[in-house]
């Protein structure tokens, strides 16, 4: 496999060989357009996260992983809390062999400036984009279920 495979609700998905991944992803709002990140290790898009490392909080993964992501700084008080999702049947299945179950903490970010972001060696693409932008993109399937009710929540 050359790229990684993610699944949600799909009785054909690998049976995970490792533990679940523990994560967190975020929403990153600036006016009226939300940063999507075109991964570079498939042929998807998604919201800005990725695992947290043993020794760190999940606000500190967050920031961590916009910081890495991206090139942005982020203050704490700027993270929101949102939810857990953890369904079951969120799968991820990498390159290297390792397939996992994906539970992640989601987080709100507003921006109040205009940011400036970097693509870091994770992302093929970074962009802000409007609400009708998102709706057809090619979404990993481990963050459906968060896109979906972020767009509802919005609408």
């Amino acid at each position: 496999m050359s790229e990684a495979v993610f699944y949600y609700r799909n009785p054909a998905a690998p049976r995970p060989n490792r533990p679940p991944i523990l994560g967190t992803c975020a929403i990153v709002q600036y006016k009226d357009t939300y940063l999507m990140e075109s991964r570079a290790d498939s042929d998807r898009w998604a919201f800005i996260g990725g695992a947290m490392e043993p020794d760190e909080s999940l606000e500190d993964c967050i920031l961590r992983e916009i910081r890495e992501e991206t090139g942005l700084v982020i203050p704490s008080s700027q993270v929101q809390f949102v939810g857990v999702y953890s369904d079951p049947s969120r799968i991820a299945a990498y390159p290297d062999g390792n397939i996992a179950r994906i539970i992640s903490a989601v987080y709100w970010i507003t921006l109040q400036q205009e940011p400036v972001v970097r693509c870091s060696s994770e992302s093929k693409q970074l962009a802000f984009l409007t609400m009708e932008q998102l709706a057809p993109l090619a979404v990993a399937e481990t963050q459906l279920d968060i896109l979906s009710d972020f767009i509802e929540a919005l609408l």
